[in-house]
């Protein structure tokens, strides 16, 4: 009898803390794009997918954030224009991804944090500022997604990533190794940004990769410096004909466990697909190969990204700023903790 007076209490209790614990139970509500349901697409604040815009990042768990320069670009400018731009044609990107079955909005907390405080009269201070702004936004553990602006950029960003997360895997997508010692004498520069960062330990090299590199150079040498310091170059020509998800497998399992930036310059893709850069060089990868790199990088521990070089002068279309915005959602889907309904 004792015994089955016992199994009842314990029934009971076990009823009452049910009741409890759906008394307490409150869901939490994630920031969500004002959708075109809700909203015309040529209305309401242009933020990121017209995300509600934060002034930091307390309580989020991952943020857009624009890097407005030009002044290193080496050829045409106007990416200064690009995060402006690339938030304007993000108004057509919706909340779920219906191929993957990913659903960021409904697994993180998100919103857009504005545009870091530049120096467009000065490069190194600009990076400096850079730095600084992201160490910020990290600080948290919040993931940043940046749109650019040059791939000057990355040097600074990875600075903050690295004080961060001490030294991390890089996927790099572009179609110039940006390995240069000095542009026109300048060490800081949208051609040298991955050479400061491994002069500065920012990298753990053994876990770098760098996919789409293509065009004429200066030397039949020019990516000796990335291959004597461990990373594994992918010219386009290794790209052509061919789906791109068997290499970003072998990617994966070379990133491992540890932390990864991604850094996607829009010059990787060819310019058939995304003309509106500084430096287009033929023979890219088409738009899908680029979802294809992005959405590898699934299950990877990534702690930020970025897209850059998108310049809008240069496509009156606004082809390349609404490619740059998808490849961001995408980059977005893939961030750790992202749930997956498929």
């Amino acid at each position: 009898m004792l015994l089955v007076r016992s199994r009842l209490v314990a029934r009971a209790v076990q009823k009452q803390c049910q009741k409890v614990e759906r008394r307490n139970y409150v869901t939490k509500v994630f920031n969500t794009p004002l959708s075109g349901m809700e909203m015309a697409r040529c209305g309401g604040i242009a933020s990121m997918m017209r995300l509600p815009i934060a002034s930091s990042t307390e309580g989020l768990d991952a943020c857009f954030v624009g890097v407005p320069i030009d002044h290193g670009t080496s050829n045409r400018s106007g990416t200064r224009f690009g995060p402006r731009e690339i938030r304007t044609s993000s108004v057509l990107v919706r909340e779920v991804n219906v191929a993957t079955g990913a659903t960021p909005f409904q697994s993180l907390m998100v919103a857009d944090v504005g545009d870091v405080w530049v120096n467009l009269y000065n490069l190194p201070d600009a990076c400096r500022s850079i730095k600084e702004g992201f160490a910020k936004i990290v600080a948290n553990g919040c993931i940043p997604l940046a749109a650019g602006g040059d791939h000057t950029i990355t040097y600074p960003i990875l600075q903050a990533i690295a004080d961060k997360y001490g030294p991390v895997g890089l996927v790099h997508v572009d179609a110039h190794g940006d390995c240069n010692d000095t542009m026109l004498g300048e060490k800081i520069a949208h051609g040298t940004p991955f050479r400061r960062a491994v002069e500065e330990g920012l990298l753990d090299t053994k876990r770098v990769v760098q996919i789409g590199l293509r065009g004429s150079g200066y030397s039949v040498d020019d990516h000796k410096f990335q291959l004597d310091n461990g990373f594994r170059v992918v010219p386009a020509e290794q790209c052509w004909h061919k789906s791109l998800s068997p290499l970003m497998k072998e990617v994966k399992e070379q990133m491992g466990d540890g932390p990864v930036y991604v850094s996607f310059d829009i010059d990787a893709l060819d310019p058939a697909f995304a003309p509106g850069t500084g430096t287009p060089e033929i023979g890219g990868l088409t738009s899908i190969q680029g979802l294809e790199v992005v959405r590898g990088c699934r299950g990877m521990n990534v702690v930020g990204a970025d897209l850059v070089e998108v310049s809008p002068p240069y496509d009156t279309t606004g082809t390349t700023a609404l490619t740059g915005a998808n490849l961001l959602f995408e980059m977005l889907c893939v961030l750790p903790g992202v749930k997956y309904n498929n």
